[in-house]
């Protein structure tokens, strides 16, 4: 500071000390200057995320107003007849589509059903496979399990073909040893279809499945091994009393979205497995929609169908996020 009085000039330095209240405020503001700035780098990190979920998630619900239409191709969404809730009348109104519905969600909960009981496979394969100890042979099963995953549903089928129809491998095979003396119907039958469609899923996604329990098992603390090792713990022993509690809140997550999910099936399985002959039980909730939409040519009745299905996977997805609060104490969403 300098002062000037008369023909004397002063200078004089003022320094101001900060009081403790002053310097947390400025250091709180600070913090809070640069969270921000870390939060908005990290928003711009998952934006692109955000517009993709909301590009093929979002953005396709707009299609949901085609149920309020019959929809002509032709015509376009502008030139088809406005019906509002004609579609959904149709569906509980007709008692031949209330069957036909009946009987494609049966086909839907029981194929579920057999999935969700079968889930715990992926968990005891994993388990088995890492108790074995030649890494060369574990990493060969691992790899030949986790192949079928990417193997498409058009070339299972054709497997299936080659093994199981009526000219098959199989049939040839209990012909030639006198087994049989007319071929087997494996493929073109109704019979057992909730089964084998069960068995082809766990059979494509048995290793994929694993891999997840495998890395859940490499991060369990090793020093629980070591000291039930000490207490006299036997391989089967380390196997139900550490591994298999460590591992239980990893199946009951997937458990969990597994039931959310019991009315997607998905369509590729079961639209290249079915036939004339076990239409009736092949058919689940997603290649229905896809048989009336493409097939039947009515989108309107489809989407209504699809609108439907939707609303009750978020309610299924509420209710098990619930319980799963209630039993666990946790919840997925």
């Amino acid at each position: 500071m300098t002062l000037t009085i008369g023909n004397t000039t002063a200078v004089q330095s003022v320094v101001i000390k900060d009081s403790p209240t002053s310097r947390r405020r400025r250091g709180r503001r600070q913090r809070q200057q640069a969270g921000g700035r870390r939060s908005m780098g990290m928003f711009l990190c998952i934006l692109p995320f955000l517009v993709l979920v909301f590009l093929f998630s979002y953005f396709p619900l707009y299609g949901w107003i085609y149920s309020l239409f019959d929809y002509r191709p032709a015509l376009g969404l502008a030139g088809s007849e406005f019906v509002g809730l004609q579609w959904f009348e149709l569906l509980v109104s007709s008692p031949t589509q209330v069957a036909q519905i009946g009987q494609v969600l049966l086909n839907t909960l029981a194929i579920s059903f057999l999935g969700i009981a079968t889930s715990i496979l992926p968990l005891f394969f994993a388990i088995f496979l890492n108790e074995v100890r030649a890494p060369w042979f574990r990493n060969a099963v691992q790899t030949l399990t986790t192949l079928p995953n990417f193997i498409s549903w058009v070339l299972v089928y054709m497997i299936a073909f080659s093994l199981f129809s009526s000219s098959g491998l199989v049939n040839n095979v209990l012909n030639d040893a006198g087994l049989i003396t007319q071929p087997l119907k494996f493929l073109d039958s109704d019979q057992n279809v909730w089964l084998t469609m069960t068995l082809w899923s766990v059979w494509k996604g048995l290793g994929w499945g694993a891999i997840i329990y495998l890395a859940a098992i490499a991060g369990i603390d090793q020093s629980l091994y070591e000291s039930a090792k000490i207490d006299g713990a036997g391989r089967f022993q380390l196997m139900r009393y550490i591994t298999i509690p460590q591992l239980m809140p990893t199946y009951l997550v997937l458990l969990l979205l597994s039931v959310a999910n019991m009315l997607n099936n998905g369509m590729e399985q079961y639209f290249v497995f079915q036939n004339a002959f076990n239409k009736e039980t092949i058919q689940v909730l997603d290649l229905y929609v896809y048989n009336i939409g493409i097939t039947g040519n009515s989108l309107s009745m489809a989407t209504a169908i699809g609108m439907l299905k939707s609303i009750i996977s978020v309610a299924l997805l509420l209710t098990v996020n619930w319980i799963a609060k209630r039993v666990r104490g946790q919840s997925i969403v």
